[in-house]
């Protein structure tokens, strides 16, 4: 099975072995071969910067890029397993009966996307039973992939990925997608404590934690397809993944990614109020 590039004849393989064995190894192997599928897509659409923008109903842009990729990756998914859930931003869920759930958001950060910032993603997650078991985040206009397997460590572009060892607020990096939606008082309280705010945001921060780049990101609003491969790609690199309330859990309409330090004192910061939610792309 190949997928095809919409508007060429180029293909990409989703996969260089035999037939494909009911397992995570293969499940796997297709997630990767599928994130670069997406880079490649997404950069053509990047650099010819002529993008027809369309508004959903819920008022955020959606370009065909976002579409064709994840309608290549569905295609992929269902031809090679079948029996798996698939849960994307752009098209409605697709139910399964194997165990397994993939959970996608083809351009996360399309605002980004649209304007010419090289920060946006392509963002693949996959759940088996109750667990969120791999996670990529691929940046292919930025030349980072930073993937996760439970158990078997966290990878940026090869090497081991680990988190910072900042403990205390004071220097600390927080990263976020915005502060529009951040009350001035948790943002005048954090810097009191020196805190450094940057709004490298979207699945760009939650990057920069894994590699140690930064030591903590918080998101107020977001959907599950914005934050699934999070909890395994910052656990494995040695950090924390909570929602605001600090389940473990990446479906509550928020999260905070950290250093694992420097978590519980972040959190207590950013809960207290909690700000009002807007619309995360």
């Amino acid at each position: 099975m190949g997928l095809t590039r919409a508007g060429t004849n180029q293909k990409w393989s989703s996969r260089t072995v035999g037939p494909m064995s009911d397992d995570r190894a293969e499940r796997i192997r297709l997630a990767l071969d599928l994130a670069a599928v997406a880079g490649t897509m997404s950069q053509r659409y990047f650099a010819d910067g002529d993008l027809a923008v369309h508004t959903k109903g819920d008022g955020t842009p959606v370009t065909v890029a976002d579409r064709e990729i994840e309608h290549a990756m569905r295609t992929a998914v269902s031809t090679d397993f079948g029996r798996d859930g698939f849960v994307g931003e752009e098209f409605p869920d697709t139910a399964g009966d194997s165990g397994y759930r993939w959970i996608v958001d083809p351009i996360d950060g399309t605002k980004s996307f649209i304007r010419g910032v090289p920060l946006y993603a392509n963002l693949i997650a996959l759940q088996e039973g109750d667990e969120i078991v791999f996670g990529v985040i691929n940046l292919p206009s930025a030349g980072i992939t930073v993937h996760a397997e439970r158990g078997k460590g966290c990878w940026r572009n090869g090497v081991p990925a680990r988190v910072s060892t900042c403990a205390d607020l004071d220097g600390a990096y927080v990263m976020a997608t915005w502060l529009e939606d951040w009350e001035p008082g948790v943002l005048e309280g954090l810097r009191a404590q020196g805190v450094v705010l940057r709004t490298w945001g979207d699945a760009f921060g939650y990057a920069m934690v894994a590699s140690g780049d930064a030591d903590a990101v918080v998101d107020y609003t977001t959907q599950p397809y914005d934050l699934a491969p999070m909890p395994v790609i910052i656990e494995e690199a040695g950090g924390r993944f909570t929602s605001l309330d600090g389940q473990r859990m990446f479906d509550g309409g928020n999260g905070i990614a950290s250093n694992g330090l420097i978590h519980e004192t972040l959190r207590s910061y950013v809960t207290a109020p909690l700000p009002r939610q807007g619309v995360r792309l």
